[in-house]
């Protein structure tokens, strides 16, 4: 899990019996076991705003075990039932929701985490070109939410009329003492049916860029180490706390960079894939939207939508193909990397297991669990971590892209992954995409 708190206790969900989305938890022991215990769970909207529209920070801890229900008792419940059938839980959450007071808030995407004062950060994003992202913090011991700030403010930006800072796409890292993150825009235009980078309206200047922040948790500031390579967004961000070295890749272009915090040094290393997202016909790619990291050497790795990995070496800082194995499985699907609508054989999100030293990951449109070992370079694909609906149906989830809610609880043990259900007025999510870009 990226983000590196000490709170004992992370956010349930709110149970919807008439809605098929399933919060999956695994244990990882000496090998993979799928627990036949599902969750139905669904986020409301006035909880998605009062949280996280995917609730990316589910696995902060075992929220679904007996006796664990939540930030606390006022805040969530357990409700005791017994288990009609080994594939249902004997106990089921409901999630209270609390407004952030931000009604322009919307899509949040990872951007929450419990940090080690026992509260719950979060950013609420936005898609005007003129109000910024926010980030709040919920307080479990009083039961209540307090504002931090507003990203475009903290980026120094606020009054400068030019298009805000209208969304954080990452998740928390904690080290010393400080939230580390990153901001990302919020306002589109679509061209050519595709979204591109926002077209200012008169009398206002274009998106100024991705900006690198930590927020002190004793303090109460923001601090921005600068701009992202090229003015773009920051799509994907993790972070080396041993060496205090960042890494993020940018949208639209997908240009990978890391920064040193000690020397205030950032490096590109230039795009990752083609032109990215900002390309097009046959140089469009989607860029990769999870950096892997070992905090133990330093290495980072992220995917392409070719499948292909990369592989980060702190040592030489340097970036180097990986040769062993690649994400071009069958299992995953046919994709044409040059088309847009979907991830292609991009990972959609991943976590580093520092106990045996694997990573691993979930391909987002077909739902495979798989572990990637850096040392052998090989990949295993482990299980299918869709809804029953969509595991029984045969095709692919609801959204091509596939989901954030993905994480490791604090017994280093078990992975909690939050699915959702098929449509079912698509066939399968096409593998040449579609005609319009969804950004996630």
């Amino acid at each position: 899990m990226n983000f590196h708190g000490s709170c004992q206790r992370g956010p349930a969900l709110r149970h919807d019996e008439n809605t098929p989305t399933m919060n999956i938890k695994l244990k990882l022991t000496s090998e993979l076991k799928l627990i036949p215990y599902l969750v139905a769970a669904a986020l409301t909207a006035s909880f998605a705003s009062g949280f996280a529209a995917e609730a990316r920070n589910l696995a902060t801890a075992s929220a679904a075990e007996p006796g664990n229900a939540g930030f606390s008792q006022q805040h969530y419940f357990a409700r005791q039932s017994a288990a009609r059938d080994p594939f249902q839980p004997a106990h089921k959450l409901l999630g209270i929701p609390h407004d952030s007071g931000f009604p322009e808030g919307h899509d949040p995407y990872n951007g929450m985490g419990c940090a080690s004062d026992g509260k719950i950060y979060y950013v609420l994003s936005a898609d005007k070109y003129d109000i910024g992202a926010r980030m709040f913090y919920f307080d479990p011991k009083k039961n209540q939410i307090k504002f931090v700030g507003d990203l475009t403010e903290a980026c120094g930006e606020k009054d400068k009329k030019s298009i805000v800072q209208g969304k954080s796409h990452v998740n928390f890292v904690e080290a010393g003492g400080k939230l580390f993150f990153a901001t990302h825009l919020g306002f589109y235009s679509t061209v050519d049916g595709m979204e591109k980078m926002g077209i200012p309206p008169p009398g206002w200047s274009p998106y100024p860029g991705g900006h690198l922040l930590s927020y002190g948790l004793q303090t109460g500031t923001f601090e921005d180490y600068g701009l992202a390579p090229d003015h773009e967004g920051i799509l994907a961000f993790n972070m080396d706390t041993n060496r205090a070295r960042a890494f993020g890749l940018t949208w639209p272009s997908g240009v990978f960079f890391r920064f040193d915090h000690a020397k205030r040094d950032l490096k590109s290393f230039g795009r990752t894939c083609a032109f990215g997202e900002a390309g097009q016909g046959a140089n469009y790619r989607t860029v990769c939207r999870s950096i892997a990291v070992n905090p133990k050497d330093g290495s980072a790795w992220y995917s392409t939508s070719e499948g292909d990995l990369f592989h980060y070496r702190a040592e030489s800082d340097s970036v180097e193909p990986v040769i062993g194995d690649n994400l071009r499985k069958d299992y995953f699907g046919i994709y044409d990397p040059a088309s847009p609508g979907h991830m292609g054989y991009n990972w959609r999100q991943t976590l580093f297991r520092a106990s045996d030293q694997m990573i691993y990951g979930v391909h987002g449109n077909s739902g495979y669990l798989f572990r990637f070992d850096p040392q052998r370079e090989q990949i295993e694909v482990l299980e299918r971590l869709t809804s029953k609906l969509s595991k029984a149906s045969g095709m692919f989830d609801q959204f091509s892209y596939g989901y954030l809610g993905f994480g490791l609880a604090p017994d280093g043990k078990t992975i909690f992954y939050l699915s959702n259900r098929r449509t079912h007025l698509r066939k399968r999510a096409p593998p040449c995409g579609q005609s319009c870009h969804r950004h996630g």
